[in-house]
């Protein structure tokens, strides 16, 4: 039988989580992409911690118009402005088993934006 849309990207996400995973000094930033919502975080895998959490559903961006795409990358610079403050340069990028293509790419460019290193 054929895998589903989700069982595929769990495959793809274990796959890929077996190389990158965050430390204190580069964490790793997950993101979670839902029909509606953009969820992205800082992770310190090694201590089992967030840094810092931004989403689609945050005051100041959901109040925000503009298409998904838009406030993806919206989402991207607060998390990144956020880090930036907790101390944070450099990151690795988790794109969580979703291909690297609109919403996770607006993200993730608007996190380079905001002066994130990948």
């Amino acid at each position: 039988m054929a895998l589903t849309k989700y069982e595929r990207r769990l495959r793809i996400k274990s796959r890929v989580r077996k190389t990158v995973s965050g430390t204190e000094a580069r964490p790793r930033l997950s993101v979670f992409r839902s029909n509606k919502e953009i969820y992205a975080q800082l992770v310190d895998d090694v201590s089992g911690k967030t840094i810092c959490a931004s989403s689609s559903r945050d005051k100041d961006i959901s109040s925000a118009k503009g298409t998904k795409t838009e406030i993806a990358a919206l989402v991207g610079k607060t998390v990144a402005e956020k880090a930036l403050k907790a101390g944070v340069g450099t990151i690795s990028f988790d794109r969580n088993g979703y291909q690297y293509h609109g919403r996770v790419k607006s993200l993730a460019e608007g996190a380079r934006e905001a002066g994130l290193k990948f």
